[in-house]
């Protein structure tokens, strides 16, 4: 995350002020400097890029403007500071100079939550060792008694996006009241709403790779041996998970998407729109537990209560249970793509969702 800090340097109280040729002198001095600053390193391996610079003197001293990309707001400002500091001490012309100003803010909309959990600097428990420099490579080493603050405002701060993110894209679920998840709070329903949206973003982009693997190798699931969603599907029809049925599958997942975003549901289409909703699920679980937001305890899982909503009674587990000879022929897999007549739509219009034939 880059965040913009400004620094006002000031040279000693009753000194006179900077004559024009002292102004040019003082920014050379610091610009050089700055320039040959090449990056921050941090506790445990945090690094800290300064990316640009630009400089102006005045009669009492000089502002430096400053583009860091940093972790965390605290540990931008509490580094930043610290280099400032000890470049002026490392230049003799600079005696007596102080960092009288320092403070940086976030230059893009990360900034609310950065806020929310930056630390104070002073709790950073940490002092700075100096300057590793070569020729023209300067590299500055920040040490600390205990990173743990750090990193903790690092995650709260990716929790807090990851959060919003998640509430955002709930309000876009438009197919289901979010009673239908059976949650009576409704921020934790419209957590569950944003989940599932993201779950299925999640499976589009792994199918795109799936189909792309499948054509490259021209191969079925069961001759590979690692893909990203379709070996999700149930393992007794790998043989047939081809190329082809990637790319509908990709398609029924993307239909799916759509729909979740629209006024009205009817059940799933068509099998394949069932088993695509199952999967994402378990991708909206996995974003539901790295987030933090919902208890441990959901029982038969985190949707069950949805999918009573969602499915319309289509049975799609017992696919992954039942022979394929013993499957009610709506079960079959020559029909996964085919329309229900339950969902009152008809999707087969796309090229993709037809028998080919």
């Amino acid at each position: 995350m880059e965040y913009q800090l400004t620094a006002e340097l000031v040279s000693p109280p009753g000194a006179p002020d900077l004559d024009p040729l002292q102004q040019v002198g003082v920014m050379s001095l610091l610009d050089e400097r700055l320039n040959h600053l090449v990056s921050i390193e941090g506790p445990d391996d945090v690094e800290i890029i300064p990316v640009e610079h630009s400089l102006e003197a005045h009669l009492g001293g000089a502002v430096v403007s400053w583009l860091l990309d940093a972790p965390a707001l605290a540990l931008a400002e509490e580094a930043a500071r610290a280099v400032l500091e000890q470049i002026i001490d490392e230049i003799d012309l600079l005696e007596d100079w102080e960092v009288k100003h320092c403070a940086v803010t976030a230059t893009d909309d990360q900034l609310e939550s950065a806020l929310a959990v930056s630390m104070d600097p002073d709790e950073l428990g940490g002092q700075l060792l100096g300057l590793d420099s070569s020729a023209d490579m300067r590299t500055f080493l920040l040490d600390a008694e205990d990173t743990d603050e750090i990193q903790a405002a690092v995650r709260k701060a990716e929790l807090a996006d990851r959060r919003a993110r998640l509430l955002r894209l709930g309000e876009q679920l438009r197919a289901f009241d979010l009673s239908a998840f059976g949650e009576s709070d409704g921020v934790k329903a419209r957590y569950l709403a944003g989940a599932l949206l993201y779950g299925v973003e999640m499976l589009i982009d792994e199918l795109f790779g799936d189909a792309q693997l499948l054509d490259d190798e021209d191969a079925t699931v069961e001759e590979l041996e690692a893909l990203w969603a379709l070996d999700e599907l149930p393992p007794q029809y790998a043989d047939r998970y081809d190329a082809l049925f990637a790319r509908r599958f990709l398609v029924t997942a993307s239909v799916l998407g759509h729909r979740l975003t629209q006024g009205h549901w009817n059940g799933p289409l068509c099998v394949a729109e069932a088993l695509a909703l199952r999967i994402a699920e378990s991708r909206a679980e996995v974003e539901l537990d790295l987030i933090e937001v919902l208890e441990a305890d959901h029982g038969n899982g985190i949707f069950s209560v949805f999918n009573e909503h969602a499915l319309n009674d289509l049975d799609s587990d017992s696919l992954y249970e039942v022979s394929e000879s013993e499957l009610d022929a709506e079960l079959s897999f020559d029909n996964w793509f085919r329309p229900r007549g339950a969902s009152g739509e008809n999707p087969a219009s796309h090229p993709y969702l037809t028998d080919g034939t």
